[in-house]
């Protein structure tokens, strides 16, 4: 079951890394929030689409007595990831992609600092993963950077919300209907999205069917596949393993950018991603292979 839901968060970190490239192409017509909210609503779909599929199992949990909903749980985890995507998409207006992907990724140390507060009890191999990843994303990102400006102030703050959203779903996930966390999940984040879109924002139909397969791609596998990934994973996983495991999204962004957009990779950046994967790598030992 560790495996398995080590492999789910993993899946979800290439969904939101290789959706970066989709990001960039969105954008070019739309405005972030109006972006944020597109994906988000086709996530919502997506997630009302198999919330329908699995009515059966609900059902028979429900007559089992096992079945918890996910309804409410879904609130704050939404909220939590809403004001990280908000202040991240605010933030890139005044700093670099760059910086802005090593000053999130501050959730790494974030996670177990905070897991170490609520009582969980983190490995020194685990710190040791944690701090390498951290490494990496460093040399993969903002080898180089200097200086600091309000968009990064932004992104600091941007980082303690995800981290907010990675333990409450480590508090929730064994507890509540996953379906149901991540459906409310999106919802929540379409509110506030599209609010903001509304507020600050123009669209036309034509900026967003130019926009539709990066939206489509977004939206129904770095929203709806990726957070039920990230769930599902997160019921048999710990946090701090969760988080190192999910900053692989750095690599993937990294390759998928060479790939797609004909970004280059310098000798720092290829460091970069052989750290995170080294660990990566540590964040999965077990204790009794550490003993050893």
């Amino acid at each position: 079951m560790r495996l398995r839901g080590s492999l789910m968060l993993l899946a979800a970190a290439f969904f939101w890394g290789t959706t970066f490239v989709a990001q960039i192409l969105g954008m070019e017509g739309l405005g972030p929030y109006t972006y944020a909210a597109s994906r988000f609503a086709l996530g919502t779909l997506f997630m009302t689409v198999l919330w329908l599929l699995y009515r059966g199992k609900r059902t028979v949990q429900r007559q089992a007595g096992t079945f918890r909903s996910g309804f409410r749980a879904g609130i704050p985890v939404g909220l939590a990831m809403f004001v990280g995507v908000t202040l991240q998409q605010v933030a890139l207006l005044s700093t670099t992609a760059g910086k802005t992907a090593f000053i999130t990724t501050l959730y790494i140390v974030l996670v177990p600092l905070a897991a170490v507060l609520l009582g969980h009890r983190i490995r020194a191999v685990q710190w040791g993963g944690a701090l390498l990843a951290f490494l990496g994303v460093y040399f993969l990102s903002a080898y180089g950077e200097t200086t600091l400006n309000q968009g990064d102030v932004l992104v600091f703050l941007c980082a303690f919300f995800w981290m907010a959203q990675i333990l409450l779903i480590d508090r929730f996930a064994r507890m509540v209907d996953a379906i149901e966390l991540c459906l409310m999940e999106m919802l929540v984040c379409t509110l506030g999205s599209a609010l903001l879109a509304v507020c600050f924002e123009t669209c036309t139909w034509a900026a967003l069917s130019a926009a539709a397969l990066p939206i489509g791609y977004a939206g129904i596998l770095s929203c709806g596949v990726a957070y039920t990934c990230q769930i599902l994973g997160q019921a048999h996983v710990e946090p701090t393993q969760a988080a190192i495991l999910m900053s692989m999204e750095a690599v993937f962004a990294a390759v998928a950018g060479w790939a797609v957009l004909g970004e280059t990779m310098s000798a720092v950046q290829v460091l970069g991603c052989a750290l995170l994967l080294a660990g990566a790598v540590m964040a999965q030992a077990t204790p009794k292979a550490c003993r050893e």
